[in-house]
């Protein structure tokens, strides 16, 4: 019979032994790893998503604890794990792709739903089990649902801040970025990072509920907020920070030693007052915002890139919780200046797309181009521009 081509060749467990297409992951030794590390914690299921600490859209080779574990590499899925059993569930762009990357030892369930995932653990986990699950990786809302699914069948709900995966996987896993955090040059952002200190502060003083300070989990605004960038995560130009704003101090969370000479000096140089930053080590921030949450205070922050872990930190009564924080809200909001600089960098896009569109004119009729070589030509094309720092997405290519 003719080998399946490429494209079709996908797991088939039915028959003896199973077959495995080359492009499937051997993850027997990494599941017993893991299963090791439930049995000493108690736990009899354990659940493993898609995303990191900071609800990022995109997540470092590090955060890849789904596509470590399971060996999927589709950018969203959700993972349980008993001592028997694996289940893997994601959404139809990626049910081929999971029947070519994973082995037999995992089941594939073609559904998101968290409703669909409480079914499945209670099919395998039996009354008085323990699901456990890393409060640091699951949204607010997320954690909720798996709460309510769960509700009154006997079987816990146990965040536990120990990962396992991170256990399971030792020191196989990848590093943590050590680049350089710089700071973005004064052309390029419109507004100091201390003026937008004092319109975050204004705006907690204007709010009814007078909060005392804001948090912020999303990559996206410490970066924005302090006019800082680095490159942690590929296709945006963000590092692994946490702030915590008050009406009189700023805490910043990160590896300190990163930082560029020129960043430390822009943060430390309204040093002593309330414009100078205090850095922290980035795993503090738990801790800090604990002792923080004695006081007579409260918290503002934005649930859409809270996770459960920072958010149940702080008693229910000094939380003012609203979908973004006022950075979100703030960053959208583009000065004259950004909307320019906008403007001209989709000038310059402007003209490698036609670059681009020219360069296909020619060449595809010779019939020496695929899709491949296309998306390699507009990121070269892209890249030659001015101020360029790399695609914002892995360029997606198709034609007929």
């Amino acid at each position: 019979p003719q080998a399946p081509s490429t494209r079709n060749d996908i797991r088939n467990c039915s028959t003896d032994p199973p077959y495995l297409p080359p492009t499937a992951t051997n993850t027997t030794a990494r599941l017993a790893a893991l299963r090791g590390h439930m049995q000493t914690h108690g736990v009899h299921a354990y659940i493993v998503p898609s995303t990191d600490a900071h609800m990022s859209e995109y997540i470092s080779e590090r955060d890849a604890r789904l596509g470590w574990l399971t060996g999927f590499t589709g950018s969203a899925g959700t993972a349980v794990v008993t001592q028997d059993r694996a289940a893997l569930w994601t959404d139809s762009r990626y049910w081929t792709q999971a029947e070519r990357e994973l082995d037999c030892n995992w089941e594939l369930q073609r559904t998101t739903s968290i409703e669909s995932i409480g079914i499945w653990i209670l099919n395998a986990v039996p009354v008085g089990g323990n699901v456990s699950l890393d409060p640091f990786l699951f949204s607010i809302g997320t954690w909720k649902s798996y709460s309510q699914a769960l509700q009154g069948s006997g079987r816990t709900l146990l965040p536990l801040e120990t990962n396992l995966v991170d256990q399971a996987w030792g020191d196989q896993r990848p590093l943590p970025s050590s680049s350089e955090i710089y700071s973005l040059p004064a052309e390029f952002t419109g507004s100091s990072w201390q003026e937008k200190v004092v319109g975050i502060r204004q705006q907690m003083e204007q709010h009814v509920r007078g909060p005392t300070a804001v948090l912020l989990s999303g990559l996206e605004e410490t970066a924005w907020l302090f006019n800082l960038r680095g490159d942690d995560i590929p296709y945006n130009p963000v590092f692994y920070s946490y702030t915590l704003l008050t009406n009189t101090t700023i805490s910043l969370f990160l590896e300190g030693s990163r930082l560029s000479a020129a960043a430390q000096e822009s943060l430390l140089s309204g040093c002593p007052g309330p414009l100078c930053v205090e850095l922290l080590e980035y795993g503090q921030v738990s801790a800090h915002l604990h002792s923080y949450a004695q006081g007579n205070v409260t918290v503002w922050l934005g649930t859409e890139y809270t996770t459960y872990g920072l958010y149940s930190v702080i008693p229910q009564e000094k939380l003012l919780e609203e979908n973004y924080s006022p950075v979100m809200t703030a960053k959208a909001v583009k000065n004259a200046h950004e909307q320019e600089l906008l403007r001209a960098a989709h000038v310059r896009d402007a003209v490698a797309v036609i670059q681009y569109l020219l360069w296909l004119e020619k060449t595809v009729p010779q019939g020496q181009v695929d899709e491949f070589l296309g998306a390699q030509h507009i990121d070269a094309l892209r890249w030659a521009q001015e101020h360029s720092r790399g695609p914002s997405f892995q360029s997606i290519s198709a034609s007929g």
